[in-house]
């Protein structure tokens, strides 16, 4: 089968299409053919070497998967060949590929109302921005503070915080602040033009997507006992307000955020769909800082 492989560490030129044996799925796996898969900022990371879990090359990338189930391995009884389904995958193996092989309890049924491309958009995005409120402990009538509001994960955050009835505030482009006040947004901050810490103050909870020197001027903006959530590395250290989110698999997660879909409550926002063969320039607009909602590819 074809996946999207690289052999050396480096920029998105490292990324080439080759031959690889098609898995077989082992106990509790099962095979899914792929209907489409999507970029994250994480996949570049670990494209460059700048985070290094997959260990050295070779490997494929990719977390998110929407498609269709092949073949299932012993014991798996959530699922049967013909099932469509979308999750999120952690393994060498990724999901830039023609088929991908993934832990069942990693996935949920794809919500009825999505195409593949629009539900391999959501899994490791609307995983991080669910978890990252529920660890916050977001509560109605509590004010947030979203960075990078517009991106993968704040866009969703953004819809998420805004359900939960909670006061919704964004940094992000100015070219981006009607579709993130369509989205819930209460307020927007233009990141390019204003330094947050000086327009707003008392904020309940802030989820930081982006990291670096944003954790200790986010901190700057808490109220007593606010709560700072971030899901990048940031210089916040070790206060006591802050936490770090690593999206998980979840298939009860999963499932509750498709309910929300399927009832027109929450909506995933593609910026653009390309194929496999060009995951290079994916991953090249992706570390442009410029991608409104989510990079989907699908199949050559």
């Amino acid at each position: 089968m074809k996946a999207v492989g690289q052999r050396s560490l480096g920029g998105p030129e490292v990324l080439e299409t080759v031959e690889v044996p098609c898995p077989a799925p082992r106990a509790g796996q099962v095979l899914i053919r792929l209907g489409a898969t999507s970029v994250n900022p994480a996949d570049c990371k670990l494209r460059a070497g700048a985070v290094t879990f997959l260990g050295e090359p070779p490997f494929t990338l990719g977390f998110d998967v929407s498609g269709t189930v092949t073949e299932i391995g012993d014991g798996v009884t959530e699922f049967r060949s013909g099932d469509e389904v979308f999750g999120m995958v952690h393994s060498r193996t990724g999901t830039y590929g023609e088929y991908v092989l993934a832990r069942a309890d990693s996935l949920a049924a794809r919500p009825a109302s999505l195409d593949h491309v629009h539900a391999a958009a959501l899994p490791t995005a609307a995983l991080t921005a669910w978890q990252a409120l529920e660890l916050a402990g977001l509560r109605a009538g509590e004010r947030i503070l979203i960075h990078a509001a517009a991106g993968g994960v704040g866009h969703l955050a953004v819809q998420f915080a805004a359900l939960r009835g909670a006061h919704v505030v964004g940094t992000a482009r100015a070219a981006n602040h009607d579709f993130l006040r369509d989205l819930g947004a209460h307020e927007l901050i233009d990141y390019t033009t204003t330094d947050f810490t000086t327009t707003i103050a008392d904020v309940d909870v802030v989820l930081d997507l982006v990291g670096g020197g944003y954790g200790s001027r986010s901190l700057r903006v808490l109220r007593t006992g606010g709560r700072y959530v971030t899901a990048q590395s940031s210089d916040a250290g070790d206060d006591p307000r802050a936490a770090r989110v690593t999206g998980r698999p979840s298939p009860a997660d999963l499932t509750a955020i498709g309910k929300l879909v399927d009832a027109g409550l929450v909506r995933v926002r593609i910026d653009r769909v390309l194929s496999l063969a060009e995951a290079a320039e994916a991953h090249r607009l992706s570390e442009s800082g410029r991608v409104r909602g989510k990079l989907v590819l699908t199949p050559w």
